[in-house]
């Protein structure tokens, strides 16, 4: 798609500095992404936002399906919605693509070389971006083909067995180890977990999913307005007057559970690991707990066609705001992603950063792989150009 502009943006890093962030993305703020899509309806929007967030298409098309039908109640014939089979397996997917491509270019600072992808020879899920499976049984069968493969050559062990062993951050990071001399991505966990075992940053979970429907109407309520009242709130976003993280940590599922460690930037970096193997746990007829799903997603209609809808994806929660006209076409459309959160300039990333010696651009890359931007992100060194990692 042809804009005229450079929508993707991208971040820098500047370790040990005041500010600690700089950068972002021009299609996300002074109503751009409402332009585009302006007139627009039904699948034509889904096909622009994946085409603009091509790499988390996928959760985009998801998402927007949501907020269309919720902004317009009155269509004689909704955009059907998925089952959630398919939101698991293309996170999934989408997990295996920054373990396999991003994490080794955040790990060292350079370009990916072939060799890294060897360990993927027999992979059934393309790294690319790919066409969704039509039919859920097609779905299901990729699944069962990840799990497989995980089982076979990663594991050599059942994926449930091992989640039950491994969960905990420290006898991750024993398998990380004793894994690394054969396994690429053990062999970069067990780097990371020695140098960000300690890195204890402050925290503050983004908290606006809960299970209670009518709490989260009015949660979903305040983020609609607050997303629709300022042109470039979703680039700087705070909820309740402050940053908030979000990530694979804090999942909805995750929301009444008893921490047993405290939260590092090695589970940050872990949980997405781990994320990645319980989805490939999934069987066919699985029991879900309805109160808890492996991934959230819903919309809530919050005014005369207008709606907000969200989606816990890859890297954190997703929202998109729209406002239809009378005709059910857009007259207004906003994304608030997970990179918007976690690379905000006051952030947790952002202090993070600044508690680092200026030279240390190690660590630095390990906070970048731990918040996972989804644009092109570089870390500065006083001493050398900067250095880029695409996502």
């Amino acid at each position: 798609m042809t804009t005229g502009m450079n929508l993707a943006g991208r971040y820098t890093l500047h370790p040990g500095m005041t500010p600690s962030i700089e950068g972002h993305r021009p299609v996300m703020g002074d109503g751009v992404l409402g332009r585009l899509l302006r007139g627009q309806q039904g699948e034509s929007v889904e096909h622009t936002l994946a085409q603009v967030f091509s790499l988390c298409s996928h959760a985009h098309r998801r998402t927007a399906r949501l907020a269309l039908n919720a902004a317009n109640p009155s269509l004689e014939t909704p955009l059907p919605e998925q089952p959630p089979v398919f939101l698991w397996l293309e996170t999934a997917r989408d997990h295996l693509r920054s373990i396999a491509m991003a994490w080794p270019q955040r790990q060292t600072g350079q370009p990916l070389e072939p060799d890294h992808l060897d360990w993927l020879r027999n992979c059934p899920l393309s790294l690319g971006v790919v066409a969704q499976a039509s039919h859920e049984n097609d779905a299901w069968d990729a699944l069962t083909r990840l799990r497989r493969w995980v089982e076979d050559s990663l594991l050599g062990q059942p994926v449930g067995s091992w989640l039950i062993r491994h969960r905990e951050p420290d006898a991750f990071g024993s398998w990380c180890r004793s894994h690394a001399p054969t396994l690429p991505p053990a062999q970069l966990l067990h780097t990371w977990y020695v140098q960000t075992r300690d890195m204890v940053p402050a925290t503050r979970s983004l908290d606006l999913l809960n299970t209670n429907p009518a709490q989260q109407a009015a949660t979903m309520t305040d983020m609609a307005h607050a997303m629709a009242s300022t042109a470039n709130f979703v680039q700087r976003p705070t909820w309740l007057g402050q940053c908030a993280e979000t990530g694979p940590w804090t999942r909805l599922r995750h929301r009444n559970k008893t921490a047993t460690a405290p939260q590092t930037i090695w589970t940050r970096l872990s949980a997405r690991w781990i994320e990645l193997l319980e989805f490939a746990a999934i069987k066919p007829h699985t029991p879900v707990q309805p109160k808890s799903p492996l991934l959230a997603s819903g919309a809530v209609r919050v005014g005369e066609g207008q709606a907000i809808a969200w989606c816990e994806m890859a890297r954190g929660l997703l929202l998109h705001w729209v406002q239809l006209d009378a005709q059910g076409r857009v007259a207004d459309y906003r994304v608030l992603a997970p990179t918007e959160w976690n690379f905000h300039p006051q952030g947790v990333l952002a202090k993070a950063l600044t508690t680092l010696k200026p030279h240390d651009t190690v660590s630095a890359w390990a906070l970048a792989a731990a918040f996972d931007a989804c644009v092109e992100c570089q870390v500065s060194d006083p001493d050398f150009l900067e250095t880029p990692c695409m996502n």
